[in-house]
Order: C-alpha cells, then sequence, then structure tokens
C-alpha cells in the first residue's frame, strides 16, 4: 500500500482585496517577458500584479524615446501590500526593467524609508542588469555615490536610487516614481511629489508595504479609497487576512482564524514558495497576537482620521439620492481638471419637472485631451444654456480650444466659483436655523465619481468674508467631478431656464 505524502500548502495567488480600473490592453505581459530575459522568475501573483497595474487606456501619447505612440496607464496609482519575504521585490525589479528596455521611460525613482533598503534595492537590481548581457550593453555608466546611486543607461534614461526624508519629494520626479516601505511614507512627501508629475506624459506612482499602523496615513488613504471602489485611476492589491477584532468572540466563525495555516496561506502569496508553514508556525508561537496580525497576517492598524465629508456630510448627501433622476433641456455644462492634470470631469446641471436641480457627472476620465471633443460633442447635440470653465486652474488651458471652436464659454472667476461651491451646499445641506418646511433642493444619481469626489472635498477659505472654494484633503484626492458638478449648477442657475419640453439623460463613463 502506497501512501501519498499530503499535498503541500501554497499561498493564495490572488489578493484578498483587488480593485483595479477599466483597461483595453495591459503591458504587464511585456513586463514579464523582460523579466525573464533577466533570470528574474516571477510567481502567479507578481504577474497577476503587473498585468493589472500595468493596464493600459485608449488614450495614446508620443514617446519620442521610442519614436511612436503608446497607450497611457489606466492606473496613475499602484497600491501593493502584502507582508515582508514574499518577494515584493521580484515585483519592483520586474517593473524597473520593464521602465528601462520595454517601455522608453526616461526617469525611474527608487525611493524607501531607510538608505540600506534603497542600497538593497539597486544592488539587486545592478545584478540581474550585468548578469543580462543584453541589458549591460546598453549601460552607460553606473554610480555608486553614497545617496547618488543609479543606472545611466545610453539612450539617457536613467533609474535613480533615493532615500526619503520627512518633506522631501520634489526631488522625485519622474515618469514613473516607486515609494518602497509606503508604510512610512508621510503625506508630506506626496504634497510635494504630486505637482511634480504633472508634465510627465505619463506617470505611474507605486506605493509598496506592509500593513500599516496609525502613522501609516498616505498609505491608508490609498487603500481606503480602493475599498470604496469607484476610482478611475488606482490600482490596489492587498493579501491579508480577514482577522478577528477585540470585540470578537472566542469562537467566532465569521473571521480568519490566526493560527490556522489555511489563514496564513491568504495573505502570504509566496507561501510553500519562500517562506515555510513551518516557520510560520514558529513565529506564531513567538509573537504576540497583534504583532503576528501585522507582521504576517497583513493585518493594519489602520489609521482613521475622520477626514472625510467635511462640507456636506455623509447622511446629507445620501439622502439626495435619486437613480431615476432626469433634468430637463436645456442645461449647463462645466469642464474641471485635477492639478497634477492626470483626470478631468465634464459635469451637468439642470432642473427636472419637480422643480428641484439635477446634478451629473458625464464624464470623468483620465488625461484631458478627450475634453474638448467631448465637451464639442455634447453642445452640438445638447445646445446648453451654457457652458462654465473656471478662469483659473488646470482647466483654463481648455478655454483658448473651446473659443476656436466658437463656442461661448462662461469663464468663472474666483468670486463666482465660490458662489457655486457656496451655493452647492445650501442646495444640500440643511442650515441649523432652516424652517420646518425646508427640503434640499438638488438630486444625484450616486455616482462614484461624483460621491467619492464630495466624500473628500474641503472648503478653502478666500477672502476674509467666509466665502470658499473646493479644495482636496489630500494630494491623491481627485474632485474635479464635484467643481464641475457645483459650476455646472451655478451656471444653469444663471443662465438656464426655467422651462423646458423635453427630459434629457446622458450615459458618460463617470
Amino acid at each position: 500500500m502506497t501512501i501519498s505524502p499530503p499535498a503541500a500548502l501554497l499561498g493564495h495567488q490572488e489578493p484578498r482585496i483587488l480593485s483595479s480600473p477599466p483597461r483595453v490592453s495591459t503591458a504587464g505581459d511585456d513586463a514579464i517577458e523582460v523579466a525573464t530575459m533577466a533570470g528574474l522568475d516571477l510567481d502567479p501573483w507578481q504577474k497577476l500584479t503587473l498585468r493589472e497595474a500595468l493596464g493600459e487606456q485608449e488614450e495614446t501619447f508620443y514617446n519620442e524615446l521610442l519614436g511612436q505612440h503608446q497607450r497611457k496607464w489606466a492606473s496613475f496609482e499602484v497600491g501593493q501590500v502584502v507582508s515582508r519575504q514574499n518577494g515584493k521585490g521580484g515585483v519592483i525589479e520586474a517593473r524597473e526593467l520593464a521602465g528601462l528596455f520595454a517601455f522608453g521611460e526616461r526617469v525611474l525613482i527608487h525611493t524607501a524609508h531607510q538608505f540600506d533598503t534603497s542600497a538593497e534595492a539597486f544592488t539587486r537590481i545592478l545584478t540581474l542588469i550585468e548578469n543580462t548581457p543584453e541589458f549591460d550593453a546598453q549601460v552607460k555608466k553606473v554610480s555608486h555615490s553614497h545617496g547618488k546611486e543609479g543606472i545611466f543607461l545610453k539612450s539617457g534614461q536613467r533609474l535613480l536610487f533615493k532615500a526619503r526624508s520627512k518633506g522631501g519629494g520634489r526631488g522625485f520626479s519622474g515618469d514613473v516614481v516607486f515609494l518602497d516601505e509606503a508604510m512610512f511614507l508621510p503625506p508630506e512627501v506626496m504634497a510635494a511629489l504630486m505637482p511634480t508629475l504633472s508634465a510627465r506624459p505619463n506617470p505611474q506612482i507605486w506605493y509598496l508595504g506592509s500593513a500599516g499602523n496609525k502613522e501609516s496615513i498616505q498609505l491608508g488613504r490609498v487603500r481606503n479609497r480602493a475599498l470604496a471602489g469607484g476610482d478611475p485611476s488606482l490600482c490596489y492589491l492587498e493579501w491579508s487576512a480577514n482577522a478577528c477584532g477585540q470585540l470578537c468572540p472566542e469562537e467566532c466563525e465569521d473571521h480568519d482564524r490566526r493560527d490556522a495555516p489555511e489563514t496564513w496561506a491568504r495573505a502570504n502569496p509566496a507561501l510553500g514558495i519562500r517562506i515555510s508553514v513551518d516557520y510560520v508556525r514558529n513565529e506564531f508561537r513567538s509573537l504576540g497576537h497583534a504583532e503576528f496580525d501585522q507582521e504576517r497576517l497583513g493585518v493594519g492598524d489602520w489609521p482613521s482620521e475622520g477626514e472625510g465629508w467635511q462640507v456636506i456630510p455623509e447622511d446629507a448627501w445620501t439622502a439626495l439620492v435619486d437613480p431615476g433622476s432626469q433634468p430637463r433641456n436645456p442645461v449647463c455644462f462645466s469642464l474641471d481638471v485635477n492639478p497634477e492634470r492626470s483626470m478631468g470631469a465634464i459635469g451637468v446641471a439642470g432642473v427636472r419637472p419637480d422643480g428641484l436641480y439635477h446634478v451629473e457627472v458625464v464624464d470623468h476620465l483620465p488625461g484631458v485631451t478627450w475634453m474638448v471633443p467631448r465637451a464639442l460633442e455634447l453642445i452640438e447635440k445638447w445646445k446648453p444654456a451654457a457652458v462654465v470653465v473656471g478662469n483659473f486652474g488646470p482647466a483654463a488651458s481648455l478655454i483658448p480650444d473651446l473659443e476656436a471652436k466658437d463656442v461661448t464659454v462662461i469663464k468663472a472667476s474666483m468670486n463666482e466659483r465660490a458662489a457655486a461651491a457656496g451655493g452647492f451646499v445650501d442646495a444640500c445641506v440643511r442650515p441649523s436655523s432652516a424652517p420646518d418646511g425646508w427640503r434640499s433642493t438638488v438630486r444625484h444619481l450616486d455616482q462614484g465619481s461624483l460621491t467619492g469626489a464630495v466624500s473628500s472635498a474641503t472648503a478653502h477659505q478666500v477672502g476674509r468674508d467666509g466665502a470658499f472654494v473646493w479644495g482636496r484633503d489630500t494630494p491623491s484626492s481627485d474632485i474635479s467631478p464635484l467643481v464641475a458638478a457645483s459650476q455646472a449648477l451655478w451656471g444653469y442657475r444663471k443662465f438656464g431656464r426655467k422651462e423646458s419640453p423635453k427630459p434629457f439623460a446622458l450615459v458618460g463613463s463617470s
């Protein structure tokens, strides 16, 4: 009688949490091929990460280095959370190799919280390149100077390695920026980094780390956006256990058991490959529950900032949802662009048959080159009462192109933008002194892009009389859908007709 040995327990190759935007293609297989050429044998979960993160959208840009048009990344931001020693570094190395030898990216920046981590990453990728003759032949020079480590190609491309400092970030501008040890990433770095990427034709930011703690504000924000869903330019992957909390009973059956090898496999894709079950069992015996949960099961003690819904309370916004809402024609359109110019939004507003106002995001898509052609299409079809664009800020660059097509653009001044923001709040939120018969005057469709913008918006004071314009609570928040919707409502209330013979409906990409 032959007894077969028990099957080895292997880590789950798909993450517990996965959120990625729509794509028309992926360059992930190109990155996998380049990694294979360098002798980097990737696990299935690492390949999955690359395929998801390197999804491509329809819009293209011209890559001068390669002399050809390429599709832009569907994901402006990529977040990956996985416990230590699983092979996160292999994902970074594959992406860096592809950036240098396949994608034609000019500047790649690899940053880490500690210099030792950055230096180790430099040594590993340099070894891969030097051991691959086809790649090594393209290297012009290598800098080993302390704090200035980098690999420079004959094409002018470069891969630079830096350690982060609080408040730093302006020196991290690149076509792709890797933020390793992202659980230690201060928000100040992102505030400095984000504007530096605006001139890049196809930028991408990678946040990579293990489970965070209360200090992991920036990575926690990225994670929260992924959990909320609907972010059109964020790819997020997390390998973690759904562990019990402090209030769970001892025999809880609703969560993963921390002492179960199957739970370990769910949180560690490299279990049975780089990490043995015996080693994790030893960790379980040695560490306290909280430490084991965070270090091995990917269970973060994530910060709860209470930042969301600062201007319009969540319950007030939720009460305004009407999935069947439609405005009558004519309507007003408005266009807005985020500061990084990575996303643009077109909003519409009008009045419904019952006299309430309707606001909607027609389109919310990556980039800005699509916006004027799409606006012209909408204007031709719907003959709006007004088209509003802020006279200051990123969207102002759209005005000349619209006017060149004989579009009369209402250029909203700072005071008018403040009136739009204040009027939007007044239409949504019951004032403390409101009479008993007060009711809100606006309805919306509960679109993810608009709701996300409302939840992350802040009131940025202008002047001394209490007026405000829309601001954002984090550098990575995109409030362009809210700005577009509120300006459209302001435009309709000022320029739109009150009576209309036919209902209006739009289906967009919001």
